[in-house]
């Protein structure tokens, strides 16, 4: 009972890697539980393709142990792991089927002809792409064919699926598509799955859990919620979602928290912030905008303004700095050099370290 609650679960227990002198993971330990999605975010060079690459087999740790489903595979080859990757680049063979990349590594194990053609088909049909077996990739869009490279890495019955970047060769429109189809056949199939993206996005709407890396290291992880609501620092608060941060200090705290915003006093309902300098995380939808003054209201001067249809985003220059506010476009508009007044609810202020 403990092995099958333990089969495709992943933990790193204070794995490092190098390069020469170049580290390009810190002591990382991290636990992924069976039959979740677990994102790694970051901007480049943050250490989430090396950590997916290690989980693969394809690197190899310096120090530390990578355990899967339980065993010790620090030191077993990429071919002796029971994971399946996905590429950015698809992978896919030019001249060979849709059916015929689909089994290819089923054929390499040796398995009887018929058993890889069934096994294929069924993993096609996961997939969406019932009778597209006998096509040649170039005959298939760029979203097929990312859906034939998930085929190919679920017929292997791996007990983790790991995905490098799988939709940034897509456009925006199809990237939204093809990772609800992913996150799906994820979750119909109970895999554990390990998601490499850079895109905020993408990782909020697709994992179960979020370890946003910075500098070859874990900087936050946890829910899309915790994360989005609830930053650890200005890193996280910008990199999730936009945000204004905006330099207060910190007067008192109790069951609330007095704040000096400039030369405006405000409590917010936050309890056990520490005396001193911090920044205020306002994110640009809490961002209220009105023509007209009023006391609690603090006066802004529209600096810039873009209507994109499902929202108007605007900069503006205020006291407390640049700010940028997105709101919906059935609200009053304004344009470039408009005075208007700005007020937002304490309630959906946040706190982070200076």
């Amino acid at each position: 009972m403990k092995e099958a609650a333990m089969k495709g679960s992943v933990r790193f227990e204070n794995v490092t890697k190098t390069f020469g002198d170049v580290v390009a993971l810190k002591p990382l330990s991290l636990d992924i539980a069976p039959g979740t999605l677990v994102t790694l975010l970051g901007p480049s060079g943050c250490g989430k393709t090396t950590t997916l690459r290690l989980i693969a087999g394809l690197e190899s740790a310096s120090t530390g142990r990578i355990l899967i489903g339980g065993e010790d595979v620090t030191h077993l080859s990429a071919t002796y792991r029971r994971v399946s990757m996905v590429f950015q680049s698809y992978a896919l063979f030019p001249h060979m089927t849709v059916l015929e990349n689909v089994g290819y590594g089923l054929s390499v194990k040796g398995l009887p002809r018929a058993e890889i053609r069934d096994r294929a088909e069924a993993g096609l049909e996961t997939v969406g792409l019932k009778g597209f077996g006998a096509r040649l990739p170039s005959e298939l869009s760029g979203g097929q064919q990312q859906r034939v490279a998930v085929a190919r890495a679920i017929v292997l019955e791996p007990e983790v699926l790991l995905l490098d970047e799988p939709l940034s060769n897509l456009d925006a429109k199809l990237r939204r598509h093809v990772r609800e189809e992913i996150r799906q056949i994820q979750q119909r199939l109970g895999l554990t799955a390990v998601y490499v993206t850079h895109d905020q996005e993408e990782a909020m709407a697709v994992s179960d859990r979020i370890i946003v890396m910075r500098n070859a290291e874990i900087a936050q992880e946890g829910s899309p919620h915790d994360l989005y609501d609830r930053p650890a620092n200005g890193f996280i608060a910008d990199f999730i979602g936009d945000a204004n941060l905006i330099e207060v200090s910190v007067l008192n705290s109790a069951d609330s928290t007095d704040i000096a915003l400039g030369n405006r006093r405000l409590t917010l309902p936050l309890r056990g912030a520490s005396q001193g300098p911090a920044r205020l995380v306002l994110r640009p939808h809490h961002l209220r905008l009105a023509a007209e003054p009023a006391p609690d209201r603090i006066p802004a001067e529209v600096t810039s303004a873009a209507w994109l249809g499902n929202s108007v985003q605007y900069l503006l220059s205020s006291e407390m700095g640049t700010l940028f506010a997105i709101t919906d476009p059935r609200a009053q508009a304004f344009r470039r050099g408009d005075t208007v007044h700005l007020t937002f609810d304490p309630a959906d202020l946040r706190l982070v370290p200076a």
